[in-house]
Order: C-alpha cells, then structure tokens, then sequence
C-alpha cells in the first residue's frame, strides 16, 4: 500500500469514530435543545390558557383534548397544594396521520375564585426514530463527501508536497552499483526532503566509492594471486620430474602441491563470492533450469561415475526464472558438486523439478547437518580433499541475490531445495 493511501485509510478510520462520537453528542444536545423549546412553548401556552379561563368562564368546560390541545379538570384542594408543574412523553392519536404520534404534556394546577383545576397541554414533537434516520443519512454524506475530499486532496495537492520524495525512491528502485548511473534529486521547499536527499547523495557516493575501490581490489587480487600460484604448482610439477628425487622429497612436494592446489580453488572461491556480493554480474535473461541441470548432469556425468553414482533427473513442468545465467550454473554445480562429493558410493542422486521448486537430495555417510550453520562458510563435515567448504555459501549468495529460497532438511537423505517466487 502506498503511503498516501496508508495514511488515508487511517483518516478514514479516525473520522468514522469521531464522526460516530460527534453524531452521538450532536443528537443529544439537539434532543435537549428541542425539549427546552417545546417546554418554553408550553409554559407560554399555559399562561395564555389560564387567563382566557379567568375571563371565559366556558374555558374551563374543556374537559376532552378532541376540542383542541389542552384540556380542564377540577381538582381537590389538598392535590393541588402538593401539585408540581410536570412535563413528560407521551403518545396520543392522531386522525390525519391515522396513528398514535409522540407529543410532550405539560401538566400543572391553577386557582379560579377559589377553586382550583387541573391544566392538560399538549404539543407536537419530532419523532425519535425519524431524527435518527435522518441523522444517520446525513452523517453517512458528511462521511462520504469528507473521504472523497481527502482522497481528491491527496491526489492533486499532497502527491505534488510528496513528488521529490517518490522521484527519490523510484531512482533508488532503478538504481544498480556498476553501471555508472547518477541520482538526481528534485529540490523542494521542505527542509525533511532536502535533508533525505543530501543524506542519500553521501550514502550513494560512499557506497558507489567503496565498490569501486572493492572491484579494483578483487581485480587486483585474482591477478597477484593467482599468477604466482600458478607459476609455483608449475615449478614443483617440473621439480618432482627430475630422476635424482627421492621417495621423501617427492612426498614433501606433493604435499605442497596439494596445498597450493587447495588454495588456489580457494581463492578462486572467495573471489566468485565477492564479485557476487559487489553486484558484479548484471546481465540477466530467462534461464531453463531444466535444460541447464541436464547439460551439468553430462559435465559431472565422470565424477559420478568414479563413485558409482547415479543421477536421475525428474519433472512435472518446465522451471524459469530471470537471472544471469553463469551465476545460475554455478548455483546449480555447487548443488550437484556438493551432493556428489559428499554422497555415499553407489547410491543414487534425486533431481525433482516443478514449476517453482528444484530439489536435489542424496544419502550420505554422516547424519543431519545443522540448519543453522550449513550455508555458513568453512563449514566442512566430510573430510573430502576436493572441498573448500564455501560451495554452499556461493550457492546460498546467489539464492539471495535473485531472491530464491535455499533451504536444507534431513529425511533420511540429505534434501537441498530452492524455491523460486511467483
């Protein structure tokens, strides 16, 4: 949800509660000022009554409210002296409505030549059930007309306050280290945009610095490193080929050799990791993962043998994804390398494939590995000679970077399943 929405559906909720309590206080106060009308309404009536009864003595012979609304009892002496005005609802017939109807009664005694009478007035009033429903009909159009003015109100003026703000986010959206790319950042008259937008230009420059200075050092490294390495293994392979050797001499050297050969695809190892991590491969297409893991089958088809292990490969439909398609192999090589390295001899490695889902599983000689600690680097449970121990950390890296789910669990087989996003 977008955060002008966010906000307007709070508004929304907020004015629905006040509106609900202000409605209630409202019909209260309106009730109140109703009654005291019609009760002023009354007394003024009273008084007019009681002196037309002083001057017409036919006055005092309405004793039926058919003759208009008020009527005139005698009372005893003793009731009339405890008597006290008294207002009060009540429902009364009404022939042109053809219906009992609310009116308000005033009740209250008086003294003529010493005598005294009892005073019945009466007066319309507002039905409580035809306040409410109108009440209730204009709340909901004040209701409706206040969201549509928020909502109008948001999308001419408050979008245009907020127009620096989302120009800032969509570029950060598009915004990828490498491809040399610049933020430009919209002035604005708010001091919290210009603040974000500074605050941004130095983050972006650093970070843009740092990458830079990270790629010249991998660049940099694979190149020191990797050509002594390689001048050093080719120097002992020629030395262990001279006659005058000895048996511990050789021994020595192959040693050495096996440990520089270790460090070689070590580095080479942590070097893949960094250009990964430093967003060092842009280029993406839709890569069939099922055509891929079909040509890595025929490629570690002798590894697999040398261990008489079978790979069997089965799907219910065809697995794409968008993403760079080198990184997609070695994703899906470390997998395959992994389960062949430490797989147990002749036993067979399951491929399973569906829409959304790549599994790979295979038995192996140890037990459960931990969940916790499988995709950390130098993780090392068998004692293979050919494993750097950051295969699954290459793997779990480029998951990560295309958004995939590299998840491990134990079923009697060691089981590796990647699950793609819709």
């Amino acid at each position: 949800m977008k955060l002008l929405n966010y906000t307007t559906s709070y508004f929304s909720a907020i004015l629905l509660v006040l509106l609900g309590i202000w409605a209630v206080i409202f019909y209260l106060e309106m009730l109140d000022e109703i009654y005291d009308s019609l009760d002023d309404g009354l007394d003024n009536q009273k008084m007019l009554v009681i002196n037309r009864a002083k001057q017409d003595p036919e006055v005092l012979q309405r004793s039926e409210f058919k003759d208009g609304s008020y009527t005139i009892k005698p009372i005893d002496k003793s009731s009339a002296i405890s008597f006290k005005d008294f207002y009060r609802d009540t429902l009364m017939y009404m022939q042109n409505e053809d219906e009992y109807e609310p009116v308000r009664l005033l009740e209250t005694v008086f003294k003529k030549d010493d005598e005294f009478y009892k005073l019945k007035i009466i007066t319309s009033m507002v039905e409580e059930d035809d306040l409410i429903e109108d009440l209730l009909f204009s709340l909901i159009l004040l209701y409706v007309g206040l969201i549509l003015s928020i909502v109008l109100l948001n999308n001419l003026i408050l979008k245009k306050i907020w127009n620096p703000f989302y120009t800032l986010l969509q570029q950060l959206k598009d915004f990828r280290l490498g491809k040399d790319q610049k933020i430009e950042t919209v002035p604005s008259k708010i001091e919290e945009f210009n603040l974000l937008n500074t605050r941004v230009e130095q983050m972006l420059g650093k970070s843009i610095s740092s990458y830079n200075s990270q790629k010249q050092f991998i660049e940099n490294a694979a190149h020191e490193l990797q050509t002594p390495l390689a001048i050093s293994i080719n120097k002992l392979e020629l030395l262990v080929e001279k006659e005058d050797m000895n048996d511990e001499q050789i021994e020595l050297i192959a040693s050495v050799l096996y440990n520089l050969e270790g460090l070689t695809r070590m580095n080479k190892s942590l070097l893949l990791l960094s250009k990964i991590e430093n967003q060092q491969f842009p280029e993406e297409e839709i890569v069939n993962f099922n055509d891929l893991i079909t040509e890595l089958k025929s490629d570690f088809q002798d590894l697999a043998g040398h261990k008489e292990m079978e790979i069997s490969i089965g799907s219910t439909s065809e697995l794409n994804y968008k993403m760079n398609k080198g990184l997609a192999r070695i994703l899906l090589s470390n997998l395959l390398k992994n389960a062949i390295i430490h797989g147990q001899k002749r036993s067979e490695i399951e491929i399973e494939i569906s829409a959304r889902n790549f599994i790979i599983s295979n038995i192996a000689n140890n037990g459960a590995l931990d969940p916790e600690n499988v995709f950390s680097r130098f993780q090392k449970k068998s004692p293979s000679k050919n494993s750097t121990g950051i295969g699954l950390a290459i793997a779990q890296t480029i998951a990560k970077k295309y958004e995939l789910q590299l998840i491990y669990h134990y079923k009697q087989k060691h089981v590796f399943q990647l699950r793609f996003p819709y």
